[in-house]
């Protein structure tokens, strides 16, 4: 797909910018034209490969919602984990009344 984010292009245009042989190219197309991330238009003999933006937009969006989710969470834990650190290195008193770092 890094070869389709710079334009439209051939399946053997694909092939000479990958490590892929032809038939894998085509196949993996087949699978994005399927999915909707790329489309196809015909010029005479040619048939030319471009990805479909709304996918990703899409992608990205529903990506967003879930990075807002994780960094959320993410952020409680790094507090939590910090008070329990900080409460960790406070020395506690005992029963006895001395001092008794954890």
């Amino acid at each position: 797909m890094a070869t389709l984010r710079h334009g439209e292009h051939q399946v053997n245009d694909i092939v000479g910018a990958t490590d892929i042989h032809q038939s894998g190219v085509s196949r993996h197309l087949r699978l994005l034209l399927a999915a909707g991330f790329v489309q196809v238009r015909p010029e005479g003999q040619l048939r030319l490969y471009s990805l479909r933006p709304e996918p990703f937009r899409e992608l990205g969006t529903w990506l967003a919602d879930y990075q807002r989710l994780w960094d959320a969470r993410l952020t409680r834990f790094a507090e939590a984990l910090e008070k329990k650190q900080a409460a960790g290195a406070r020395p506690r008193k005992t029963r006895k009344g001395r001092e008794h770092a954890e």
